[in-house]
């Protein structure tokens, strides 16, 4: 077996012998000039030393900006908690005034009193339970939610209070347009009278 591999091994050396051209053969020693191979590994040190710079710079930028992300949310947060609060406060006004407006008609019949005063009701406990989980998710860490997470559930909930402002502002249209209609009406029925 050994004696088969030095044969192969003869016979593959002339055969590069015999194919290679004439003056391909020994070109001799390469010389290396070793002050530009000495600044070719200085810049490549270098070069390092930046690159682990720049990455450094990037992982602090990325930092920087998870933080200001963050703040943001925050932000967003309390914008969304303090706009919730402000249409609370215009559901409870909305309805003391307005409520005692509606009930202290004549127009408003008794029967009607208990009808309303439900459906104001309504949205007043649907706001409170809305603040009741507000509260919940801002001070209870059972939930757990990133910050994003936390203000996009604040900004639906903000929303949510809008509708309930503008539903009271419709109610409480409809109803002062049901009382305007019903003192014309008794306006007019008491003009037939005096004819």
């Amino acid at each position: 077996m050994k004696q088969k591999m030095k044969t192969l091994g003869i016979v593959l050396t002339l055969t590069l012998i015999l194919l290679l051209p004439g003056r391909a053969t020994a070109q001799g020693v390469p010389v290396y000039d070793n002050t530009n191979f000495i600044s070719f590994i200085k810049s490549l040190l270098e070069s390092g030393k930046q690159t682990s710079q720049l990455l450094k710079t990037v992982k602090f930028l990325k930092q920087q900006k998870e933080n200001v992300d963050k703040v943001n949310n925050v932000i967003k947060q309390l914008k969304a908690v303090k706009e919730m609060a402000s249409n609370n406060q215009k559901l409870f006004d909305m309805v003391q005034v307005d409520l005692r407006e509606i009930f202290n008609s004549p127009y408003i019949k008794p029967h009607e009193v208990n009808r309303i005063s439900e459906s104001f009701n309504a949205i007043i406990e649907n706001s409170m339970e809305g603040m009741e989980y507000i509260d919940q998710i801002l001070s209870n860490g059972s939930l757990k939610m990133t910050d994003a997470e936390r203000a996009e559930v604040l900004k639906a909930k903000e929303l949510e209070s809008k509708e309930m402002v503008a539903e009271i502002e419709a109610k409480t249209r409809r109803y002062r347009e049901i009382i305007s209609f019903r003192e014309m009406q008794s306006i007019i029925n008491s003009r037939k009278a005096n004819y």
